[in-house]
């Protein structure tokens, strides 16, 4: 790697002092792969090191995992991006469906343009007795289909953008009656065995785990059972650089064809020159297209982005929460930029 590069790896290392045990930054630029480790899987001298396969938190990058299942199943024709979710829901929650003048659609679902909230009904008060160590553990499927049934849509389906995990969390959900199992065994049948990711998954007790803190407090796996799509999945730093060189590389069959469907330009977002994919946002800059995604728990921080522009991808992890400042994902953006050529 070059001294550009270097000099944004070490950046990211920076950004995630000094509360992080364990960081992975993995880079790809054409045929070149490197994945530099750093620290631990936990306090303590006789801790395991952090390598290439230790397993960090996604949070909201977990969204980009189910907005490429969403195109595989439309590409094998299980489903269309323009279904409403009420044909896939349940049929016993279909009474308690979101209220809304015109019906919500799957792509609307992946493109937080829904008009639902950020978070369920139900969700956030629950979560506070727990809300810095593991708030959304108690959030089932039976919350979850409580919350439909208090929802009111905040605005026209598909008319404006607003984030929600709610949105991706309930298409997360959709998928999995779609296609006949779990959200996690789904995705390790449709997305993960595919592309050889080995030790992506949404087990809270996966092997070879990074362990988060807070206030030198060891904190316990994530977990959020009802809106899994939304931000349950793990995964490391080879893996990623797997997943990530799988969106560059392409490829045939109707995987490849869903790899290149979740980077089609969707919309504008809002006082910005940003655009979204499936999920993916997108960014031109310096004659270059950058997609990227970011994501957070209670312990863990992590960036992840690609290039089609020398085939480059990037991805930061680190078991430390998010800053108030984004300080570890602007580093890791900052990587992105670096690593990728310029027009």
């Amino acid at each position: 790697m070059n001294d550009p590069v270097d000099q944004a790896v070490a950046a990211v290392v920076r950004a995630a002092e000094p509360n992080a045990t364990a960081v992975t930054v993995a880079v790809a630029r054409g045929d070149r792969e490197e994945i530099r480790c750093f620290g631990r899987l936990r306090r303590g001298a006789g801790a395991p090191p952090c390598t290439p396969d230790t397993v960090f938190e996604l949070g909201s990058v977990s969204k980009t995992f189910t907005a490429l299942l969403l195109a595989t199943m439309a590409v094998r024709g299980e489903l269309a991006l323009d279904d409403p979710v009420e044909s896939h829901l349940p049929g016993c929650w279909r009474p308690a469906a979101v209220r809304s003048p015109e019906p919500i659609r799957l792509l609307h679902l992946a493109t937080h343009t829904s008009g639902l909230p950020r978070l369920p009904p139900g969700m956030r008060v629950g979560a506070v007795p727990a809300w810095f160590s593991n708030p959304y553990a108690g959030f089932g499927e039976d919350d979850l289909r409580a919350g439909l049934a208090r929802t009111t849509v905040r605005s026209r389906p598909g008319s404006r953008y607003g984030y929600s995990n709610y949105g991706v969390g309930l298409l997360g959900r959709t998928l999995a009656e779609a296609g006949g199992l779990p959200y996690g065994d789904l995705l390790a049948e449709r997305i993960c065995r595919p592309l050889g990711l080995r030790s992506t998954t949404c087990a809270a007790d996966a092997p070879g785990q990074a362990v988060g803190y807070r206030h030198g407090r060891e904190l316990p796996p994530w977990s959020i059972p009802g809106l899994p799509g939304a931000g349950a999945v793990r995964s490391s730093g080879a893996d990623l650089l797997r997943y990530l060189r799988a969106h560059v590389d392409g490829g045939a069959g109707e995987l490849g064809t869903a790899l290149r469907e979740v980077q089609r330009l969707r919309l504008r977002l809002p006082r910005s020159t940003d655009r979204l994919g499936l999920v993916w946002m997108h960014r031109h800059s310096g004659g270059r297209d950058l997609y990227f995604h970011s994501g957070g728990t209670r312990a863990f921080t992590t960036f992840v982005g690609f290039s089609p522009k020398g085939s480059t991808a990037v991805a930061a992890l680190a078991s430390t929460p998010p800053a108030l400042d984004g300080r570890f994902i602007q580093a890791g953006y900052e990587l992105l930029r670096v690593a990728c050529p310029a027009a």
